[in-house]
């Protein structure tokens, strides 16, 4: 009799507690982040007045996915670095990395061309001997698996001595 009623009592209680779970607070913020992409700044050396590659690291946060170079759809936009002159500093062509393939599972047919996890831009460059700064952006469109965010602008400062 003690067995039936305390059973008894945990299905009754079982809707309170399963209700409970469900409740959640409608106003309380969107946990979004603020940028998709991670820059990863290291100091680095090159031979003064040679031309010289530059090493970019990004890493794009677990769950996203932000669209190469070439996305192979013009209605994504590209990721791609702007550069701003540097004193003493002469760029070449950034080389970016190739994608990976990717579908959505929405569309298993349509391939996109991402990045994911982490990339290495290469920048070249020739530089009169000393230190110097590259300002530069990183543009991006970032997505996961449901949809894709309004694009992002990340700022990049490339720190280098030449020797």
């Amino acid at each position: 009799m003690g067995l039936m009623r305390s059973f008894a009592g945990l299905l009754i209680g079982l809707p309170v507690v399963l209700t409970a779970q469900q409740v959640g607070n409608l106003d309380a913020p969107v946990v979004k982040p603020k940028s998709y992409v991670v820059y990863g700044a290291e100091p680095q050396s090159v031979a003064a007045g040679k031309r010289s590659v530059l090493e970019l690291h990004f890493r794009v946060l677990d769950g996203y996915h932000v669209n190469s170079h070439t996305p192979k759809s013009e209605l994504l936009i590209p990721t791609r670095i702007e550069l701003q002159p540097a004193a003493g500093v002469k760029t070449e062509a950034v080389e970016y990395p190739v994608g990976t393939s990717y579908s959505f599972s929405f569309d298993p047919t349509e391939k996109l061309d991402v990045y994911t996890g982490a990339f290495t831009v290469k920048l070249p460059v020739v530089a009169e001997a000393g230190t110097h700064t590259v300002d530069a952006t990183l543009r991006y469109q970032a997505c996961d698996h449901a949809a894709c965010y309004p694009p992002k602008s990340l700022p990049v400062q490339v720190i280098f001595t030449a020797k």
